[in-house]
């Protein structure tokens, strides 16, 4: 599985890698382990904005499982 993540500061960074190292989990650490082209930046960027002004909706697992009819 792969997991991409997006700090938005140094800081941030660094609260993660220490986290993940607390919990003893196994990652690897590249600035560059997938690029994205200058309209999928801009698409984050934007979205990152709308979140956090508060214009997403989000939904609970529920909901999502209901939405899309998944059985167990």
């Amino acid at each position: 599985m792969s997991i991409v993540v997006n700090p938005h500061s140094p800081q941030e960074e660094i609260a993660l890698l220490a986290f993940l190292d607390n919990l003893k989990y196994e990652y690897t650490h590249t600035d560059d382990a997938m690029p994205l082209s200058e309209s999928q930046q801009q698409e984050i960027l934007e979205r990152d904005r709308l979140y956090e002004a508060g214009e997403t909706e989000t939904f609970t697992l529920e909901q999502v499982i209901n939405h899309f009819g998944i059985k167990e």
